[in-house]
């Protein structure tokens, strides 16, 4: 363990890490707490909060395993963790940041379910979808925790008391530097099924808005022009999913831009290494304070006399 001085830079490093840290974590443990506040008053959880609920716990998994080590690196704390417990956070980290993946995909595509029409998709098929939907999720953790070994043989603690210049420094951990063949597959690895979900969450908000669009056309053809309420939660829930989509798009490339740098150039800045953190809990900071504006089943019952 070892605590070294902190320049300028790092105090406002530190500072925009602590800050994203404290407000993700306690926006999401607010919404945890709601969803959990529903489930002992037995009220009935749909299938998109369950999948909200994945979301958060894997927002949990990315603010403490990246946000809480980087801050303390920042702040001069770059010894403190031994070798096994950099490989638990590389480790963690990187399931939670598959779950995100995997629960945002889930989202839209369930959205695009349930608000097509039933000349699109059988009705039996839509009833079924929520089954479909949870399987699906139990298998992205599945998957998510044994791909995410990988991570685990590069991962090591930093060796303060020697010049180990051959470890790549990556604030509160070090990486062992990969061979060629090694580096092309954890690049690929780290991009195809980011790419594959990125696709998916692309093509399911298209179709969302194609449908939002041919709704709006038939909408202006009727002569009624006031929208019913039931209708009203839909488009509200829609709107948010698509906000969603395009928040997590934007910063998940950004971090596995930041991701491929950190794997090819062999000596990383601090800012390099602090910027490709910040950027990765960006999404699980914001996401749970955009739910909470927009879908809000899990509020309603919490605060009964607040319209949202």
């Amino acid at each position: 363990m070892g605590t070294y001085p902190v320049a300028i830079g790092d105090v406002a490093i530190g500072t925009i890490l602590l800050s994203k840290t404290v407000v993700g974590v306690l926006g999401n443990l607010f919404f945890l707490y709601n969803y959990a506040l529903l489930y002992f008053k037995a009220y009935r959880l749909k299938c998109m909060d369950w999948i909200l609920m994945h979301l958060i716990v894997a927002n949990f998994l990315t603010l403490l395993c990246k946000g809480v080590p980087q801050t303390m690196a920042a702040f001069g704390l770059k010894c403190f963790f031994n070798d096994f417990e950099c490989k638990l956070l590389s480790y963690l980290h990187r399931v939670g940041r598959s779950v995100s993946f995997g629960s945002m995909s889930l989202l839209s595509v369930f959205q695009v379910i349930t608000i097509s029409p039933e000349d699109a998709i059988s009705r039996g098929f839509k009833k079924k979808a929520p089954k479909y939907i949870s399987y699906s999720m139990y298998v992205t953790w599945i998957l998510s925790l044994l791909f995410s070994i990988v991570s685990l043989k590069h991962m090591s603690a930093k060796l303060c008391s020697k010049n180990t210049t051959s470890l790549k420094d990556l604030g509160y951990c070090s990486s062992v530097p990969f061979d060629k063949t090694d580096e092309i597959l954890h690049v690929v690895y780290v991009i195809i099924p980011g790419a594959v979900c990125m696709i998916v969450m692309l093509c399911s908000s298209s179709s969302i808005v194609l449908i939002l669009h041919r709704h709006k056309k038939r909408m202006q053809h009727m002569s009624r022009t006031i929208i019913s309420p039931r209708s009203s939660p839909e488009l509200r829930a829609t709107q948010t999913i698509l906000l969603l989509v395009s928040t997590f798009v934007v910063f998940y490339t950004l971090s596995i831009l930041f991701t491929i740098c950190l794997n090819f150039v062999v000596k990383l800045s601090w800012y390099l290494v602090s910027s490709h953190a910040i950027f990765s809990m960006c999404f699980a900071s914001v996401s749970p304070y955009l739910l909470m504006r927009h879908y809000s089943s899990a509020l309603q019952l919490c605060f009964p006399w607040k319209k949202y």
